[in-house]
């Protein structure tokens, strides 16, 4: 097999004639006379579900596949396909003749619309071949001709300026035989050269370098790295122990020492301590070092300069690494994109001409500001991607998050700083410039935050002295290279973060989808009944309970909560008593009026599963108050070291929250049904008495009364008398930790929660709920039955039932693809009644029952749990109140999936 490289005419060079190797995201274009083999060839290699047939798609529209009348609209179907897969990141094989330029330019233009490298395989058989298989097949009603006219119209398009690759395709392969066609075996599919997702960092991204060699040098060793030199003791390479350092591009020009920065940064490359992106300085020198016509502007020559007095030797190893650099790195899983001028969520892992010039020079329409320097648009205002962007290019005074992204180019080169940021920690690293080495277009501002620096320093993100108040920027502080833009109050909330289709990219589960109508209808409760978003922090996933039970008389038994985190591959659970309250998340502050800044409440909020506040006013202040003096009395402002917490529990009792619901709904059924039911009984039994047959319906009709004594014992247990303006007869169940400053606690194990748990009840006995508790080893028989027993002499009692938890807390299957459960609900039979009816345990009630299916409630609750954790996550990291926002809003917006409300 031949192949024709990318970008380089039409030499063919030779390779391996068995492999057949393509990028692993690409639209591959079979070109070939009818009877080449083209659909053999893609059957043998590719997928079914990756080929796109144009005359499958006939058949789709004509019920014909040699229909030709229908060759429009098929081609039009072939297109629609093929630009979907393409969007999704798919490979995609396209099976049609395509021997006309024509016909391949409208699968370039879709290539090119998705940003997806096109790669010819050409099957340029010989035409006696051709003919003797035209002539032995029944399946095509035309002659030899079109054979002939195919033929002549590929060798044609091949003689064309440029050949294929003059048309666009960035690789070609041709085999020109049968022979060739058979011999290829395997197609190897080649990740992009943009995608290091598998390197998970931790990395050092610093900012644009411009020739600033001493300050580089001077951050490294500040980062950690050990500078190697050479026999005249210029620094060639920087090795860190643990750490990798990204280079965000423009290393080059304005500075004083251009060759001295490429020195180091190429052996770093070179050795794997670094990796580096192309910035568009680099670009152009690239192409002045190659003799093409430049404009020499811009430090362009002071970079000529420096390089002309170099060695031959390094001036032709820095045109090798300069040709070598790509637009942009996804890594860390795709949780961190790393590109000069930023990369758009759809341009990450795409190879085009627009996504390098994207990576290169930003969003740009061509017009200049009064200074003569481009107008950028702002494209992070509105990024809403998975990953973190980290990039340059733009020299702003101070480095801010916006949107989950940061540019680092802190203007070194015109007095500024030299800063980087280490991720994942996203502390940043700032070193002064030594001078002002070169005057910028427009007068730079230097922060005051990034004052020079005697000594290592490390700069957190949200540092109040870091970032600029928006009311304080003006015209005069905006970036050297940028016109005016607006930039977003980190406080703002707009409803096009969370309405419409959207998802929310979590950490934990990837990707979790809100649908337009979920989203709309988390907007009614949200606008009209929620707390104050900025104290809405968190909230709880719903829970599904245990798989059913076929055990008699029961639905809900341990023992299927166990099997199924065995499945799971976890190894202990622990087993906590479910008390029957309501749900409910507290804030609570250190000191009164802590939280006034952050969270907008002076003293603290406690609110329900929908966002609502739990008490008024005046409850709500008495509670938080005491639970601050629990939580001081047990010392956990100081152990976490924070001035905030945020609290997972239960309120108890029921009836605190649900009193209205008990007495319209339960006791008004209870209530009628001991009217009716004995009255019932009574005619039934004077009807036995004067000889009548109704045993059976006498039988089922006491049985009755009996279910609604036990359907009204059950829901008489969780009503207590509280006294309705404070907080007499309350009962506060915490029962995990989810958030304190700097820290969430997902990680901990559950038995560090319920111990402080229990810390917090033995400051405030009067408010605080224990939670009794068991360990139990899945792989121990008794301490399964032992647990099971306990569950048993709890519901017997009136209790509600229990939860069983991993006991380390947040769990991932073994391989590590799936979170486990977070929780599973293990109900007793009596309590039951409260949610299937007072007479679900009779038999063909519960029959009916055990049809129940767990598995969308189930997916439900891990979707909503890693909604929530990765909420909390963006909270303790400081990210801008709309993405902690969005987080509690989709868990709200999913709660309106329509899963059965009696799981």
């Amino acid at each position: 097999m031949n192949r024709t490289a990318p970008g380089r005419g039409s030499t063919p060079e030779p390779s391996d004639p068995t492999v057949l190797t393509v990028p692993e995201v690409a639209l591959i274009i079979l070109i070939g006379v009818t009877g080449s083999g083209k659909s053999s060839f893609a059957r043998r290699l590719f997928r079914p579900t990756e080929i796109v047939s144009s005359d499958a798609c006939r058949a789709m529209v004509a019920d014909d596949e040699n229909d030709q009348d229908a060759t429009a609209a098929a081609f039009e179907l072939v297109n629609t396909i093929v630009g979907l897969r393409l969007a999704a990141g798919r490979l995609t094989v396209v099976d049609a003749t395509s021997v006309q330029p024509a016909a391949r330019a409208s699968l370039l233009a879709v290539a090119k619309a998705h940003d997806v490298l096109p790669i010819a395989v050409v099957l340029d058989l010989p035409m006696d071949d051709l003919l003797t298989r035209h002539a032995a097949r029944t399946d095509r009603p035309f002659g030899a001709d079109v054979v002939r006219r195919q033929h002549d119209q590929l060798r044609r398009g091949m003689k064309q300026r440029g050949g294929l690759s003059g048309e666009g395709f960035r690789g070609v392969h041709f085999l020109r035989s049968a022979a060739a066609v058979d011999a290829v075996t395997t197609v190897r599919r080649e990740r992009l050269r943009t995608d290091r997702r598998d390197e998970t960092g931790p990395f050092d991204v610093i900012g644009d370098v411009h020739g600033c060699r001493a300050e580089l040098e001077t951050l490294l060793d500040r980062l950690g790295y050990a500078i190697t030199r050479d026999e005249d003791g210029r620094a060639v390479d920087a090795a860190h122990p643990t750490r990798r350092a990204v280079f965000v591009g423009d290393l080059v020009d304005r500075g004083p020492d251009t060759p001295g920065v490429l020195r180091l940064v190429m052996g770093m490359v070179a050795a794997g301590h670094a990796l580096c992106v192309a910035g568009n300085h680099e670009d152009k020198l690239a192409r002045a070092l190659a003799g093409r016509k430049v404009t020499v502007s811009h430090g362009l020559a002071e970079s000529l300069d420096q390089l002309r007095v170099e060695s031959a030797e390094l001036q032709a190893e820095v045109r090798t690494f300069l040709d070598g650099l790509i637009s942009h790195y996804v890594l860390d899983g795709g949780r961190l994109a790393v590109a000069h001028a930023g990369v758009l969520e759809r341009y990450q892992n795409r190879a085009s001409k627009r996504v390098r010039e994207f990576c290169l020079y930003g969003q740009v329409d061509g017009t200049r500001d009064d200074y003569g320097l481009p107008v950028r648009g702002d494209w992070a205002r509105d990024y809403r991607g998975r990953a973190t962007v980290l990039y340059g290019h733009t020299p702003v005074a101070a480095p801010t998050w916006v949107n989950d992204t940061m540019c680092l180019d802190t203007g070194c080169v015109f007095g500024g700083h030299l800063t980087a940021l280490r991720y994942p920690e996203r502390e940043l690293v700032a070193v002064p410039a030594l001078a002002v080495h070169h005057e910028p277009s427009r007068p730079f501002p230097v922060h005051p935050g990034l004052r020079p620096m005697d000594a290592p320093e490390v700069v957190p993100i949200e540092a109040p002295d870091l970032v600029p108040p928006v009311e304080a920027v003006t015209e005069s502080a905006l970036p050297v290279d940028q016109a005016p833009a607006e930039r977003r109050d980190p406080q703002d909330l707009h409803i096009g973060d969370v309405l419409g289709n959207r998802g929310v990219h979590t950490r934990y589960a990837g990707r979790v989808k809100v649908r337009t109508e979920q989203a709309a209808a988390a907007l009614e409760v949200m606008s009209r009944f929620a707390i104050d978003p900025r104290a809405l922090v968190y909230l709880p996933p719903t829970m599904s309970p245990v798989t059913t039970s076929s055990r008699p008389g029961l639905l809900e038994h341990p023992d299927e909560a166990f099997a199924t985190f065995r499945e799971a591959g976890v190894g202990q659970v622990v087993a906590e008593e479910k008390h029957m309250g309501s749900r409910a998340t507290l804030l609570i502050g250190a000191a009164k009026g802590a939280l006034t800044e952050r969270f907008g409440v002076p003293d603290g909020a406690v609110w329900t599963r929908t966002g609502r506040s739990f008490f008024g006013p005046e409850r709500t202040a008495l509670l938080v108050d005491r639970m601050r003096a629990a939580a001081e009395r047990a010392g956990l402002f100081a152990e976490l070291g924070t001035s905030w917490l945020v609290l997972d529990a239960e309120i108890l009792p029921w009836s605190v929250k649900a009193e209205p619901l008990i007495r319209e709904q339960y006791a008004s059924v209870a209530a009628a049904a001991g009217v009716a039911l004995p009255a019932s009984v009574a005619a039934l039994e004077q009807a036995a008495a004067a000889g009548l047959d109704v045993g059976d319906l006498l039988d089922r009709t006491r049985r009755r009364v009996e279910d609604v004594a036990g359907f009204r014992d059950a829901y008489r247990r969780y009503r207590a008398d509280t006294d309705p303006d404070r907080l007499g007869g309350v009962g506060v169940a915490v029962f995990q930790v989810l958030a304190a400053e700097g820290a969430t606690f997902a990680d901990r194990p559950h038995a560090w929660h319920l111990d402080v748990a229990d810390r917090l009840v033995a400051t405030d006995p009067e408010l605080g709920v224990r939670t009794d508790r068991r360990v139990v080893d899945l792989a121990d028989p008794e301490s399964a039955a032992a647990a099971v027993t306990w569950w048993e002499e709890m519901t017997t009692a009136g209790g509600e039932g229990m939860v069983v938890k991993p006991a380390g807390n947040l769990t991932r299957t073994p391989d590590g693809r799936r979170l486990v459960q977070p929780g599973l609900k293990v109900r007793g039979p009596e309590y039951l009644r409260l949610i299937y009816g007072p007479e679900y345990r009779q038999p063909a009630n519960l029959e009916r029952l055990r049809s129940r299916q767990v598995g969308a409630k189930r997916s439900l609750a891990l979707r909503e749990y890693a909604i929530g954790l990765e909420g909390l996550d963006r909270l303790v990291a400081g990210e801008p109140l709309w993405r902690v926002h969005q987080c509690a809003f989709a868990v709200l917006a999913l709660e309106s999936e329509p899963v059965d409300p009696r799981l």
